[in-house]
């Protein structure tokens, strides 16, 4: 008990990245930390911080034990919970990372629901467009759009994303409506730069069954999706977003879809989380939830 006790004073400090402020998360003494952490160095015979005045990083050694022993971490947790019986009334922290617009529209209706149901469960929402590390980070699930590509996570798919691309009336009646897409190099062109990447997200679309890829010249690009919108609607060129960003915009006439036919194939929204053994309870909860909506 005393090595899993030196684990988690690692655990937090290299999550908060100094002994102070994982004494104020965890209510200990920054000396108490230091000291379960020196004490694991010795017995490990390894150096898990490089540490200065103000902060600690992990070394190398550190960084292979930190992501092992957060999921040893969660699976006493959730060994806890079964063996106390607490099956229900769930507790604890469900940290969730997921894109700012899509998480507003589409998730926080799904953990206000849970946070009802579960009055003791705490939410640690993140909203961002970039991708981050879930170990790293001390993240429990992430919301992910496409392709994966980071092997070592769990995925479970719970909807689509179709992207439509979109124009004002205004500069329709004043520029023409392209009718096929070699005419859209013709256009003005709005771009969504990756907050993840800073590359332009280029243009999908469908051709006679097979899949085109643009990357238009643009005088216009954007790192925010809401911006974008905007900038469509203002008139200032065509955009590519989600459907659910210009849902409202298309039913009040403000945009129009352009070549609806020329769709792409709409792109996987999964839910991510780091593999173990054991889920942790606030995570089945929230895939239970997620698995309740998708049935609707």
């Amino acid at each position: 008990m005393q090595s899993l006790q030196q684990l988690a004073a690692f655990a937090e400090t290299a999550k908060h990245g100094s002994f102070a402020a994982a004494a104020r998360e965890s209510g200990s003494a920054p000396s108490t930390l230091a000291k379960a952490v020196a004490r694991l160095e010795q017995a490990l015979g390894v150096r898990l911080f490089h540490r200065t005045t103000r902060q600690v990083t992990l070394t190398p050694d550190g960084e292979r034990l930190y992501r092992r022993c957060q999921r040893l971490l969660a699976e006493v947790e959730e060994l806890q919970a079964d063996a106390s019986g607490v099956r229900e009334a769930s507790s604890g922290t469900l940290r969730i990372d997921m894109p700012i617009v899509m998480g507003r529209r589409l998730l926080l209706p799904v953990l206000a629901r849970m946070s009802q149901r579960h009055p003791g469960l705490l939410l640690d929402v993140r909203l961002q467009d970039g991708y981050v590390d879930l170990v790293k980070e001390g993240i429990d699930v992430a919301v992910r759009v496409g392709a994966l590509k980071d092997s070592s996570l769990v995925a479970r798919r719970f909807t689509t994303q179709a992207m439509v691309l979109v124009a004002s009336p205004a500069y329709l009646e004043a520029q023409g409506t392209p009718r096929r897409v070699d005419q859209l190099a013709a256009h003005s062109a709005l771009l969504f730069r990756m907050p993840s990447s800073g590359k332009d997200r280029p243009w999908q679309f469908r051709q006679r069954g097979q899949p085109v890829e643009l990357h238009p010249r643009s005088r216009v690009r954007i790192n925010d999706g809401e911006g974008l919108v905007e900038a469509a609607r203002l008139g200032l060129g065509l955009a590519q977003l989600p459907d659910y960003f210009v849902r409202d915009q298309l039913a009040r006439g403000e945009l129009v879809e352009v070549l609806p036919a020329a769709r792409p194939a709409p792109l996987p929204v999964s839910i991510v989380y780091p593999a173990a053994r054991l889920l942790p309870l606030r995570v089945r909860l929230l895939l239970e939830e997620l698995d309740a909506l998708r049935g609707k």
